[in-house]
């Protein structure tokens, strides 16, 4: 007699770009799935750690771009459940953090589904971190904000004014498309000159950056041709930031010449 499984949902943060940077209890988690449905923001080198029956489900959603409903996914989810078992939702970086990870369990619970989440490594940390930046540091910041930039209404979130006015350093997620937006309301707080970092593709290969000011970034955009999905970082903490790129590209180079 074939035995029945147990329908789970385990919503796991994959991190933010780079594959090393997922923890051992996410990897555990893939390997025992038996449907794994994963965004459009995960390195889909994780997928290598399933197994080789899980069936793998590309349910990814991009400004304009949508392969399934918010809705549609939370039904396959609990349709899955039930007919396969262990259902891993794989999302980029922490699913708690603008990930809609806590909806999703909200809604599998409704139909009785076993729920565990596996956290993951926040984009709105690790990327700053890669470039060397620190999101706070003594004498120039204690305290930063996390905000999206576009909330469920497709407006820029009121939380950018307030935040405008601290002296805490900012962190705006999906915020390209408001970025006209973002530097109004922190050159009506007088603050033109604080340094701006845009990175793009953070923590991966592809990963481009741009840093300026308030009333020069959208031109470094322009000129580096930057676009989504980047981490927007506002603050002194720019001007602070370590070089690491250039210690290991200086490395490499001496490495190439012995």
């Amino acid at each position: 007699m074939k035995h029945r499984k147990i329908p789970k949902l385990t919503v796991v943060g994959a991190g933010p770009g780079d594959p090393e940077l997922i923890t051992l209890k996410a990897i555990k988690a893939i390997q025992s799935a038996d449907v794994i449905m994963y965004d459009a923001l995960i390195n889909v080198s994780l997928l290598e750690y399933a197994s080789s029956t899980a069936e793998k489900i590309f349910v990814g959603k991009r400004k304009g771009c949508y392969r399934y409903q918010q809705e549609q996914i939370n039904e396959i989810i609990v349709s899955r459940a039930k007919s396969d078992g262990h259902v891993v939702r794989l999302k980029g970086g922490d699913p708690f953090i603008f990930g809609r990870g806590s909806e999703e369990i909200d809604y599998a619970q409704q139909f009785d589904l076993e729920t565990a989440m596996v956290p993951g490594i926040s984009s709105a940390m690790a990327v700053p971190a890669y470039q060397g930046i620190p999101l706070t540091k003594r004498g120039s910041s204690e305290s930063f904000w996390v905000i999206t930039g576009t909330t469920k209404s497709h407006q820029i979130s009121e939380d950018v004014a307030l935040a405008a006015k601290s002296s805490a350093t900012v962190v705006i997620l999906m915020g390209m498309g408001k970025l006209d937006e973002i530097v109004a309301l922190f050159s009506a707080e007088n603050k033109q000159k604080t340094p701006v970092a845009i990175i793009q593709n953070g923590t991966t290969e592809k990963e481009k950056v741009g840093f300026g000011t308030i009333e020069t970034i959208c031109q470094v955009v322009q000129e580096e041709q930057l676009s989504s999905p980047a981490i927007i970082v506002i603050g002194e903490v720019v001007n602070k930031r370590n070089i690491l790129q250039q210690v290991q590209q200086e490395i490499q180079l001496k490495e190439a010449l012995c």
